[in-house]
C-alpha cells in the first residue's frame, strides 16, 4: 500500500521510486572519477607533478609573450626615430632568410649533389661524344665552301655599300660646287649685291637728309631795307 500511495505525478518534484536515490547522486561523479584515475603508466604523484610543471610552463609562456610584445613596441619606436620604413625591415628579413637558406643543411646538400651531377655529366662518355660531335660540325661548317662564299659575299656587300655612300657624298659636294660656279648662281649673287648696295645707299642718303637742315648750304639773305 505504501508503494501504491507514492506520488507518481510527473509534475511533482518526486518522479517516482527512483527520485530519492537520484537526488543523492553527485552530478560530477564521472568527471571526479576521471580526475582521480591517473593516465596509463603514471601514478597519482607523477600526474600531479606533471600538472604542476605544465602550469609553470604556461605561466612562463604568458610572461614571455608580454616581454616580447614590449620589446616589439620598443623596436618599433627605435625604427621610427631612425626613419626606417617597413620596406627596409622586409629587405632585411628577406636577406636574413636567404642567408639562412644558404647555410642550411638542405641547401648545402643540394648544392653538393648538383655539383656531383654536373661533374658526372661533363665526364660522361655521352657528353664528351656530343661535345666532340658539335666541335666537328662547327669545324666542318666554317671550312665549307658555302660558308666561305657567304662570308665573302657579305664582306663584298659591306664594301660596296661603303663605296656607294662615299660616292654619293662626293657627287653631292661636286654638284654644289658646280651650282655655285654656274652663271645663274653668279648672276643671282650679283643681283643680290646690287639690291643690297641700293638699300644701303638709300639708307645713307636718308640719314644725311635728316641730319642736315634744309637750306644749310645757301647764303643768308641780305637785309635790303633802306637806311
Amino acid at each position: 500500500m505504501e508503494s501504491a500511495s507514492q506520488d507518481i505525478n510527473l509534475n511533482s518534484p518526486n518522479k517516482g521510486p527512483l527520485s530519492d536515490s537520484m537526488t543523492d547522486v553527485p552530478v560530477d561523479n564521472a568527471a571526479a572519477s576521471a580526475r582521480t584515475s591517473a593516465p596509463e603508466g603514471l601514478t597519482l604523484a607523477e600526474e600531479e607533478e606533471l600538472r604542476s610543471e605544465l602550469a609553470k610552463v604556461e605561466e612562463e609562456i604568458g610572461t614571455l609573450r608580454q616581454v616580447l610584445a614590449a620589446k616589439e613596441r620598443h623596436c618599433g619606436e627605435l625604427k621610427r626615430k631612425l626613419g626606417l620604413t617597413p620596406l627596409d625591415g622586409l629587405k632585411q628579413n628577406l636577406s636574413k632568410s636567404w642567408h639562412d637558406v644558404q647555410v642550411s643543411n638542405a641547401y648545402v646538400k643540394t648544392s653538393e649533389k648538383l655539383g656531383e651531377w654536373n661533374e658526372k655529366v661533363t665526364q660522361s662518355d655521352l657528353y664528351l661524344s656530343a661535345s666532340n660531335t658539335l666541335e666537328d660540325w662547327n669545324e666542318k661548317l666554317t671550312q665549307s665552301e658555302a660558308y666561305k662564299k657567304t662570308q665573302e659575299t657579305l664582306s663584298q656587300a659591306g664594301q660596296k655599300t661603303s663605296a656607294a655612300l662615299s660616292n654619293v657624298g662626293s657627287v653631292i659636294s661636286r654638284k654644289l660646287g658646280d651650282m655655285r660656279n654656274s652663271a645663274t648662281f653668279k648672276s643671282f649673287e650679283d643681283r643680290v649685291g646690287t639690291i643690297k648696295s641700293r638699300v644701303v645707299g638709300s639708307r645713307e642718303n636718308s640719314t644725311d637728309g635728316l641730319h642736315s637742315p634744309p637750306g644749310a648750304g645757301d647764303k643768308p639773305p641780305q637785309d635790303s631795307a633802306p637806311f
